[in-house]
């Protein structure tokens, strides 16, 4: 079950890397606009925000896989605390993603149901 969990979590991480790479520096690019719920108009007014919430997702993302990488070394319930608190951490981040913006309810998922899945195996 480690190894399941463990690749999950590094996908998970990577994941948040990846999309933290998109908020911080290619949120101007009009193809993740309408991912972002930004207009080409507003990317100035939204620049301070969208490049510090890329960067929370980046270090979340290195949280993630730091977690998962030390699941089989000398300190696994340090890994586990690790990844755990990472991925119930954007099960509530999904949840509050949705409330307060409905039309992102896709994005809430996709926030939320990777780290439901890690969360579960990780307390089985």
């Amino acid at each position: 079950m480690t190894g399941i969990v463990q690749v999950l979590g590094v996908i998970f991480g990577v994941v948040l890397i990846i999309v933290g790479i998109l908020e911080s520096f290619f949120f101007r690019d009009q193809r993740f606009h309408r991912l972002f719920l930004i207009r080409p108009e507003d990317t100035d007014a939204v620049r301070m925000w969208t490049f510090n919430l890329g960067f929370y997702n980046m270090i979340w993302g290195a949280g993630a896989i730091v977690g998962a990488v030390m699941l089989t070394g000398a300190e696994p319930g340090a890994g586990r605390a690790l990844l755990l608190f990472t991925s119930l951490g954007h099960v509530l981040l999904g949840i509050v993603l949705v409330l307060s913006e409905r039309r992102l309810w896709a994005s809430a998922i996709a926030e939320a149901l990777l780290p439901a899945v890690i969360v579960g195996l990780l307390l089985v």
